[in-house]
């Protein structure tokens, strides 16, 4: 049986983040047996001190203050547990790097929901759910977003939302195939040619960028395509 966890972390800032909070839960092995009913579920949920400030801009998003955490223990201390097949999140790679970036096979509800609603403007979490949970977004969203314990419950509901997209599915190694699909982006997100169809871009500039080391690995896979 496979494990999986959904996950969420608030952190220091963007740059060389430090977790300050972590959440996740333990999935059901089944992905016919999951819901929206968190009751039943194993949760976990902390609070650590970093050691650095936290930045204003994310201070300004998750609204925790470096005296919330005097008491706390201290952010190197957090390890995700060392058996999960599976790790969901939305764009659940920051969240992974913050955590050490350790070898699990990652599941990603912020690129399933491009790929699944590719015309919609925005497919940030808040977006995600005033699209697909208008009647109780705001109730889910008001005094809520941003606190990790809360962002891993709105993201179960978008799991749920995908997998009735998707229909058909049985397995989370199924729903990680179908992320790896869609986390290989079809345009160029930065540069010169952003905006421009990656098979529009140019061979020599897919070249130069196949060569850089810090080149994104799904990236990648679209420059080879």
């Amino acid at each position: 049986m496979s494990k999986v966890i959904v996950f969420d972390t608030e952190t220091t800032g963007i740059d060389d983040p430090e977790i300050i909070e972590a959440a996740w839960v333990n999935a059901p092995t089944s992905i016919e047996y999951i819901d929206s009913e968190f009751e039943y579920w194993e949760e976990f949920h902390k609070r650590y001190k970093p050691s650095k400030p936290i930045s204003l801009s994310a201070m300004a998003i998750h609204h925790i203050m470096d005296e919330d955490l005097i008491a706390c223990d201290p952010s190197d201390s957090f390890n995700l547990p060392d058996d999960i097949d599976y790790l969901i999140g939305h764009n659940v790679d920051f969240d992974w790097k913050a955590s050490g970036s350790p070898v699990v096979n990652r599941i990603c509800t912020l690129a399933l929901s491009r790929y699944l609603w590719p015309d919609l403007p925005a497919h940030n979490q808040s977006a995600m759910l005033y699209f697909l949970e208008r009647e109780k977004a705001r109730e889910l969203l008001r005094g809520k977003a941003h606190s990790a314990k809360d962002d891993v419950r709105n993201c179960i509901i978008i799991l749920n939302h995908i997998f009735r997209k998707i229909g058909n599915i049985h397995t989370w190694e199924e729903l990680w195939e179908i992320s790896e699909i869609a986390r290989i982006p079809t345009r160029m997100a930065f540069g010169k040619h952003k905006g421009m169809e990656i098979k529009d871009v140019p061979s020599d500039y897919k070249r130069w960028l196949m060569r850089q080391p810090d080149t994104d690995q799904y990236l990648l896979k679209a420059l080879q395509s």
